[in-house]
């Protein structure tokens, strides 16, 4: 276990709740490590289950004296391919599924902070859903999550309607060749501080920790040039969802962000 730093970073720590550390003792952890947004990936599990993690989030946050957002993270139209999801919808198809809409009814009555959609193609998709929380009695802010080339190539106007942006490396993965991801990445975190809107990075940051207790020495360079290169959040997934060792990677995450904003001076990218 790492010892707690008493510094907290600027750059914010996002990491997925599952059932790993879904218990209140283990967010406490969390929180005590300087989690500052807790995300709920609504792929998973019912209302029921969800309603109870986000009780525990808020239970740990006031014995931390602490202010934790939560994520609520919206499935879209995915389909499954062994243990991953991809995109299942035809291309002009609505990303807002019936599912979608009654998960966002339950996320409003929660209170939860962000809403995340997922598979966004165009602009007018984040519309929609600025809408449909208005319609059901929301404020909540918006994080597209850019999965899809259409996305990237329509970056600027999506960026004009949406609180922020996601860097979602699984799917853009599928889109993209895997050598063209860094400078795709590189340029979406550029367009999102131009416009002064939230950029957080995602997926696979730190993966092996799903596992080990340790990052490897690419997924502190990957998480700290993130950070450098302008990420306002760095997310973790599997690595505190489902892994072994979540309040280690949550730590780490936070060690990183320290030395990548205490050293991002001295670096020109």
């Amino acid at each position: 276990m790492y010892n707690i730093s008493i510094m907290e970073s600027k750059t914010k720590i996002v990491a997925t709740i599952g059932p790993s550390s879904k218990d209140k003792d283990v967010i406490v952890e969390l929180i005590k490590h300087h989690l500052d947004i807790a995300r709920l990936n609504f792929s998973w599990d019912t209302h029921d289950g969800h309603k109870e993690v986000i009780e525990h989030i808020r239970e740990a946050a006031i014995e931390c004296n602490k202010k934790v957002e939560i994520m609520q993270d919206l499935s879209g139209p995915r389909e499954q391919t062994g243990k991953e999801h991809h995109f299942g919808g035809k291309e002009n198809e609505e990303v807002i599924t019936e599912k979608d809409k009654n998960d966002l009814s339950f996320g409003i009555e929660q209170g939860v902070d962000y809403i995340a959609l997922s598979f966004v193609g165009t602009a007018n998709d984040i519309i929609e859903l600025r809408n449909l929380i208005k319609e059901k009695g929301g404020n909540q802010k918006i994080i597209a999550k850019i999965e899809r080339k259409i996305a990237f190539e329509n970056i600027d106007e999506i960026l004009e309607v949406t609180d922020g942006i996601m860097v979602a490396r699984g799917d853009l993965g599928n889109e993209y060749p895997l050598e063209e991801i860094p400078f795709v990445q590189h340029k979406m975190i550029e367009k999102a501080n131009s416009k002064g809107k939230i950029v957080i990075v995602a997926t696979q940051m730190m993966l092996s920790m799903v596992n080990s207790p340790t990052p490897t020495r690419a997924e502190v360079t990957d998480v700290a040039y993130a950070i450098i290169d302008g990420a306002d959040g760095v997310m973790l997934s599997e690595e505190s969802a489902t892994g072994k060792h979540p309040i280690e990677a949550v730590a780490m995450m936070e060690k990183i962000a320290l030395a990548s904003e205490k050293h991002k001076k001295d670096i020109s990218i």
